[in-house]
């Protein structure tokens, strides 16, 4: 695994788990909002005043290839896939490795939206921001 990508570690809590035995469906949004704010943390400037304008989450759909279960070390990419004007693409891949293989458990997409709070309304996204993004999609 190449750790210079855009990937982070999911921590897998005892109260994720359902009767199966296994991470309940309801638990991966938070897993990859974890991702996703690790990942902007990764590609936008520190120092970004988010009160003025950011991302809001429009659209999100999950795969599921396979069971998640405690304990299991699982990671999550997370790149930029689509650049539009107002709106930008993630692509998330959550992993395990086994036997040096990555193995695909669950793919999901987001819909993100360039937001001005201040004026309550979408926007432009920056070109400091379409840069930033267009280097994750490799």
């Amino acid at each position: 695994m190449d750790y210079s990508e855009n990937v982070s570690k999911v921590n897998i809590r005892f109260s994720d788990i359902d009767l199966f035995g296994h991470v309940n469906n309801a638990v991966y949004l938070t897993y990859f909002e974890e991702a996703r704010i690790k990942f902007f943390d990764e590609i936008v400037d520190y120092g970004y005043d988010w009160s003025n304008q950011g991302v809001i989450l429009a659209k999100f759909n999950i795969d599921f290839i396979l069971p998640v279960y405690f304990k299991q070390d699982v990671f999550i990419r997370t790149k930029c896939c689509r650049i539009g004007n107002k709106s930008f693409d993630l692509l998330y891949e959550m992993f395990t490795i086994k036997e040096h293989k990555e193995i695909t458990l669950n793919t999901a997409t987001s819909v993100m939206v360039m937001y001005d709070y201040v004026n309550k309304c979408s926007i432009i996204i920056p070109e400091s921001w379409k840069m930033a993004l267009s280097k994750t999609n490799k």
